[in-house]
């Protein structure tokens, strides 16, 4: 099971799997004292309200990284998965303080919350 919860971990797939209740525990716990849920509430970090499908760098009144804004990518399930695996090596000089949640289980929990706040 785990293996599997695995493979799926970077995909789309893995919304669908995860447990968008836990999720939001997951959110609370990992996210939250750097980033809001309400949309154009930002902290030290953007707001995810929104955030799969997104544009990087794409909330006009955040102070993104020089990074962040020359990433250039869209937020989908998979690069949220790759980004809060290893922030750091996705996007090489974000200013994002966090070393990564290693936990497949708890990412596509994680991921399914935030399919929900759209």
């Amino acid at each position: 099971m785990a293996v599997a919860c695995w493979l799926l971990s970077g995909s789309a797939a893995a919304m669908a799997d995860g447990d968008a209740a836990k999720g939001k525990d997951v959110f609370d716990s990992e996210c939250s004292d750097c980033h809001s849920m309400k949309q154009g509430k930002n902290k030290k970090g953007p707001s995810l309200f929104g955030i799969v499908d997104r544009a990087s760098a794409s909330i006009s009144d955040y102070s993104y990284s020089d990074a962040m804004r020359g990433a250039n990518v869209t937020w989908t399930a998979e690069k949220i998965d790759a980004y809060i695996t290893k922030p750091k090596e996705v996007v090489v000089g974000t200013k994002m303080k966090y070393d990564g949640l290693g936990n497949a289980a708890s990412r596509a929990d994680l991921l399914a919350y935030l399919a929900t706040q759209k």
